[in-house]
């Protein structure tokens, strides 16, 4: 066994969750979301679709509002009640200039000092490929965390009350291929297999039989145990700026 990944600063209070799905933070994070908000930290979660595209026997006129009440659900098992959706299209989330600014709102709107996030890379830890929603979200996370603290980029932030925010310094990826930090979910795995399980009816409409999350996820908090000590672990990238 090797102990090589260190535990998660805890030298902080707020967090902001930024991702790009319902169900993106419950595949992992949520155990380690469930572990911040028991002792004492305040996280929100700011989803940039409404999961709208992800049911394929389903509408998106009605898959969006039902997956958004999915996640509702899903957030506060695990102690989150701010739940933001930021509208953008499912399925062709695109980076640049205008998803920048809608994340660079919502931090300078929730003052975070951590950011979360999922893995932005091509690929996931197991060489299976990422797609192209994460990726856009999860550099547009970066970036916007230096132009939520410059008032010369998105002036009309100011415009609109919203002062600039350099609290965000770090930022944590979830399923990074690269991890650096974990957090101990022993007493919380159970909460995040809970959470992942609100989403009932998209689990449903995955139709590859997964609708049970269980196995998955304790799976892997005990693979990522192997590398903090032997205890059941969520792992993040900590990045820095």
């Amino acid at each position: 066994m090797t102990d090589d990944l260190a535990p998660f600063p805890d030298d902080w209070e707020r967090g902001l969750a930024i991702v790009a799905h319902p169900d993106d933070l419950e595949y992992g994070a949520a155990s380690a979301v469930a572990a911040w908000t028991a002792a004492g930290k305040e996280i929100a979660y700011v989803l940039v679709t409404s999961g709208e595209a992800g049911i394929d026997g389903l509408d998106p006129v009605q898959a969006g509002p039902l997956r958004e009440g999915e996640e509702r659900a899903s957030a506060a098992v695990v102690g989150v009640h701010r739940v933001e959706f930021l509208g953008h299209p499912d399925g062709t989330v695109t980076g640049g200039l205008a998803l920048r600014r809608d994340l660079a709102r919502a931090i300078r709107q929730h003052r975070p000092e951590v950011l979360i996030t999922s893995n932005f890379d091509l690929a996931w830890p197991d060489g299976g490929l990422n797609m192209a929603d994460h990726r856009h979200v999860g550099l547009a996370v970066l970036d916007a965390a230096r132009d939520a603290g410059n008032r010369w980029v998105f002036t009309d932030l100011l415009e609109e009350g919203l002062e600039p925010w350099n609290g965000a310094r770090r930022i944590a990826v979830n399923a990074s291929p690269r991890p650096t930090h974990a957090v101990d979910v022993t007493d919380t795995v159970d909460l995040g297999i809970a959470s992942l399980r609100a989403h009932a009816a998209y689990l449903a409409g995955l139709g590859d039989g997964a609708d049970d999350p269980t196995a998955f996820l304790r799976e892997s908090a005990e693979g990522a145990g192997a590398r903090f000590g032997g205890r059941p672990a969520v792992t993040f990238e900590l990045l820095h700026w």
